[in-house]
């Protein structure tokens, strides 16, 4: 598929901003104009973004509910009371459950944690979760990253003698569960000032909470930081306001200090002596935990984020390590038969959504494959597999369609689902699932956007290699952690050479290793531009290219240059 360039332009008042910012902070005129385009308009503003405070995090008692939380909390521990922290099995659910459970144990040891399994018990919380609560005497359980549409099930509870303290990110029904405490900042009566704290980032707000009530030092908390960090990356929740600051603070922390849980996992990923940014989280950190509650049970996955030992730590990782290469087998066969499916069956090609359904297909990578179809096909893609009695999958999206308001237009054929714009879970039964294709098909194909149908890429800047200093590069690293709401600036420089000395690498000769010149200066630029070869004998004619880039650094036997992480190519003249 071709990319379309869309580049951002400023108004005349912004260009003004633009150029103010730029004198006030003695910065290149390019790195002022990304500020405004991230709705940063004054010193003041510049100042904070590029130095994140921890003094600047919210009032957690401005959430819903948390007095009340912090309140039945307290009240468990001065009884003595049970408690289960319950978490999903993805990345976010272990690491919400790991950050609450290693904090409180440090007060407190009536305390035990649980994640249901994903065949068994299926997403959220399970009456099966509940009885393990009431056979072993829990009081009290906090559920995270879950259970905003938990209404029945905390009902049971409730009804048995055990409360819930609900902890989620997730777009809530209109009724909420009956719980002690429903945190969700996505709730309509909730006027907590940041909406999209992942779901260990709302646990993270409660121990804050459970600080700021106990004159705990919040020196005690903020280690479990490289936790917050983890799950912001791996949820793909937007990098702005509130999650900045954490996500800032926890990469500080997994990259001075981890905990020996996490040091396992680095060891593993080839990660130890590396500094780890958001990227290494989502491609390599994130799915090797991810993996263990793919492939397993995720309880193995908090059993090494919490664990002090480092010989356990190693074992448990080589374990995860496993796991993770058996996803990588599994989920690869299904994209191709997917993809197989799809290709057989020509009604796809005028489909504005993909729903794919196979009956024996492996339920715990099917959310991988549905991303993969999404962007391999660039539409709305859900993939369903059949899983206790269930037709059950995972649905993602394009950039710009909320995928769950798709699926919720579609409810009344549906037993459970939940998520948010980009991604969601959802089952129904399986003679539903042909009428759901349809309806679920008009849903898009009437409220998606043109330009939601064909792939984009944001360029952010048109820049020259002069631009490109080393002042320039140092400024531009402080523009990080980046992800979704600030993503990595993207730059094209048009009429761009080969310097000579580009070449064809990779054992298949499939990538170019760039040494580019423009008319601008005497920079040579490095630029590695992956499987795109074809490019090779267009720029060894010595023809322009136009190129779309971000900006890396590359670090090779100690030395370390700036180096063009090439987006896109095309030939001059080309839309």
């Amino acid at each position: 598929m071709i990319n379309k360039w869309i580049y951002t332009s400023l108004d005349e008042q912004q260009i003004g901003i633009k150029n103010k910012l730029a004198e006030e902070l003695s910065i290149n005129p390019v790195l002022a104009q990304l500020l405004v385009q991230r709705e940063i308009y004054t010193f003041e503003d510049a100042r904070n973004f590029f130095r994140p405070d921890l003094s600047n995090l919210h009032d957690p008692f401005l959430m819903a509910d948390m007095d009340k939380a912090v309140d039945r909390l307290s009240k468990a521990m001065r009884h003595n009371e049970k408690i289960l922290i319950y978490g999903d099995y993805d990345v976010d659910g272990t690491t919400s459950v790991s950050l609450v459970y290693k904090f409180l144990q440090q007060f407190y040891s009536n305390i035990d944690f649980y994640i249901p399994d994903r065949y068994a018990e299926g997403y959220g919380i399970s009456i099966r979760g509940i009885d393990y609560a009431a056979e072993n005497d829990f009081k009290l359980i906090i559920a995270l990253d879950c259970g905003i549409k938990a209404v029945e099930k905390v009902k049971y509870a409730s009804s048995i003698g055990i409360d819930f303290i609900i902890c989620d990110h997730h777009t809530p029904d209109n009724e909420l569960p009956a719980a002690v405490a429903v945190l969700d900042a996505k709730r309509d009566d909730c006027n907590y000032p940041y909406k999209h704290l992942s779901g260990c980032g709302v646990g993270f707000k409660l121990m804050q909470a459970f600080c700021l009530r106990n004159n705990i030092d919040l020196s005690q908390l903020t280690p479990l930081l490289d936790l917050v960090a983890l799950s912001i990356a791996s949820d793909i929740v937007p990098i702005t306001g509130e999650n900045r600051t954490l996500a800032f603070f926890g990469l500080k922390q997994i990259n001075s200090n981890p905990s020996v849980g996490l040091k396992g996992i680095l060891e593993v990923c080839g990660l130890t002596d590396k500094e780890i940014n958001i990227s290494d989280i989502v491609f390599k950190i994130g799915p090797r935990i991810n993996a263990s509650g793919r492939m397993k049970l995720a309880t193995e996955a908090v059993q090494l984020l919490v664990s002090s030992n480092p010989v356990f730590a190693k074992e448990k990782s080589d374990t995860i390590n496993e796991y993770n290469n058996d996803r990588k087998d599994l989920d690869k066969n299904i994209t191709d038969e997917a993809i197989a499916l799809i290709g057989f069956d020509p009604r796809y090609s005028t489909r504005r959504s993909l729903v794919v359904y196979k009956p024996d297909w492996h339920k715990g990578v099917i959310g991988i494959v549905a991303s993969r179809l999404s962007e391999e096909f660039y539409k709305p893609s859900i993939v369903l597999a059949f899983s206790n009695g269930l037709a059950s999958g995972s649905a993602r999206s394009v950039p710009g369609f909320d995928i769950y308001k798709a699926i919720d237009s579609c409810r009344d054929l549906l037993e459970t689902f939940g998520g948010h714009m980009y991604a969601a879970g959802l089952s129904m039964r399986e003679e539903n699932v042909i009428t759901f294709t349809e309806r679920f098909e008009k849903f898009v194909s009437e409220n998606i956007l043109e330009e939601q149908t064909y792939p984009r890429i944001e360029v952010d800047s048109m820049i020259e290699f002069k631009d490109i200093s080393p002042k320039f590069f140092r400024v531009l690293k402080q523009f990080g952690p980046f992800g979704p709401g600030n993503m990595k600036p993207v730059f094209v420089s048009k009429k761009v050479f080969d310097y000579g000395t580009s070449r064809l690498v990779g054992k298949e000769q499939e990538h170019l290793k760039l040494e580019l010149i423009d008319s601008s200066s005497e920079n040579v630029m490095n630029g590695i531009a992956f499987r795109m070869y074809e490019f090779n004998d267009h720029l060894k004619a010595l023809n322009p290219l136009d190129i779309c880039y971000t900006i890396d650094e590359n670090n090779f036997n100690g030395n370390s240059n700036i180096q063009l992480m090439i987006r896109d190519i095309k030939i001059e003249g080309e839309e």
